[in-house]
This record gives C-alpha cells, structure tokens and sequence, in this order.
C-alpha cells in the first residue's frame, strides 16, 4: 500500500489553511501522513495548527526564505513513498479522491489527476496530457500542475531539492529535468482531485515568464532551445491566425487547393 505525504506551506493564509487541513484530513485513505510547514505567521494561522494538531504528522513554524525553501522543509521531513503538494488555500474536492487516485495505480514517478478552478464566475476542469507519456516538448510549453501531483519521494534524492533560487517555476524547473530530459514514468487519472487558489504568486504572468526563460538556458542543450523556440514563434502564428476565421478559412482553402494539385501530379506520373 503507497504511503503518502501531504505538505502543507502556509504564510498568513489562516482561513485558507483551514480549508486545506479539513479536506485532508477527512479523506477515506489512511496510509497518508500530513506535514504543515508555516513561515511564521501572525495572522492565527499556528491557532488553526493547534486546532489539528492531533490530526497532523508533523508541523513547524518559523521565518523561512520562500515558497520553495518552506517546500524542501516538508520533503526533508516526509516519509511517504510520494508527496503531494497541497498549499494552503487549495483543497482535495472529495473524501474519497486519494483512495481513487492510488487504487491500483502501475508503479511510475508522477501519478497526477485534475484541477479545478474558477474562471470568469465558473468552475472548470484543467486536465493536461490526458494519459500518454509526457514529452520534453510538452513540458517545453506547459507544466504538470503542482498540487494533482504525487511525486516520489526518490526523486528529489536523485535530481535534487527545489531550486530555491526560483519563486514560482521550481517545480515546473524538476519536471523538466526528471520528465522531459531523463524520461520519468508518469501516469494520468482522470479524477477531479485539487481546487486551485488562483489568487496565489504563481499567477503573475511576467515573473512566470522571465524564470521560465531562465531555467530553459539552464537545463536544454543550446540547439534544442533554438528548435524549440523556433516551434512555439510558429505555434503563436497559427494561433493567432486561427483567432481570425476569414484569413484561416482562406489558409485552409489554399492548403487544400495545393494538396488536391499534388495529389494529381503523384497520379498522373
């Protein structure tokens, strides 16, 4: 049976982190520990610990430099086959989610399901890859979501701790090198498992950006980074093109014409 370790990071965030902590520690699967790890707060967020401080594994409060840093504190502690993610304001949507995510779940790397969040007034489902192996160039355009991930635990021995360097990619940063550079199991389950807190730091669109673009000189091969680059100009061309349905009609008229002439020429040969 996979044990499981929750970590919990949580900065002057007491309503949210009650939210959190009740969604857990309600869920029907047991062999799961739960670790919270507080930066020092002062707004009654050590109050709310204290509350479930019999349902907790293990818990801290104390400065600490970051997001990330406070992250590598929980997985230092954790003694879980996997680790899940889940800050403070986010929560698991049902009792039973991480029963049916670890129900017979194949031995890989990443196990990951789907998040939920509000957008524009309305929940929506975020799923991503929807079960085929993740590539490097996938992870190249987008991510595996931090909090519907069960990491293993051996993976941070082997390709090392967050980045604390970083304050919103780090994550982002180590899929990239396990998954899309050394090829890391990872398997999909298309179970609604986490809601999002959309308020959070890692939506500021500019710094996700510019530590993206850091990272990515970091970690790729310098002709890997120039093709894939060149890939996403192209990619952000036919996306925009598609958004216009007068000149994309005429493209896909254009294209059709010239497969139809091609096609002639290969018969009549």
């Amino acid at each position: 049976m996979i044990k499981l370790s929750i970590i919990t990071i949580n900065l002057n965030n007491s309503e949210g982190l009650r939210r959190t902590i009740e969604s857990v520690i309600c869920q029907t699967y047991t062999n799961f520990e739960y670790l919270v790890i507080d930066g020092g707060s002062t707004d009654g967020s050590v109050e709310v610990i204290h509350e479930y401080k019999d349902k907790i594994t293990y818990w801290i409060s104390e400065p600490d430099r970051g997001i990330y840093h406070a992250m590598n504190k929980g997985i230092l502690q954790a003694k879980g086959d996997y680790c899940q993610f889940l800050n403070s304001g986010d929560y698991l949507l049902a009792p039973n989610v991480t029963e049916q995510m670890l129900y017979g779940v194949p031995d890989s790397s990443i196990i990951y399901g789907n998040k939920v969040r509000e957008i524009a007034g309305r929940r929506v489902v975020e799923k991503s890859y929807e079960g085929r192996q993740i590539t490097l160039l996938d992870l190249y355009t987008s991510t595996i979501f931090h909090a519907s991930a069960y990491i293993k635990r051996i993976l941070f021995d082997k390709y090392g701790l967050y980045d604390e360097g970083l304050k919103i990619v780090s994550d982002w940063k180590l899929y990239l090198i396990a998954v899309g550079l050394n090829n890391e199991k990872t398997v999909y389950r298309d179970i609604d498992l986490v809601y999002f807190d959309a308020n959070g730091i890692s939506a500021n669109k500019e710094l996700d950006k510019s530590e993206r673009e850091k990272v990515l000189h970091q970690v790729l091969p310098h002709s890997i980074l120039l093709d894939y680059q060149e890939f996403a100009v192209e990619g952000r061309i036919v996306r925009r093109l598609r958004k216009n349905k007068v000149i994309w009609f005429f493209i896909l008229n254009i294209y059709r014409i010239i497969f139809r002439i091609d096609k002639l020429k290969a018969i009549m040969k």
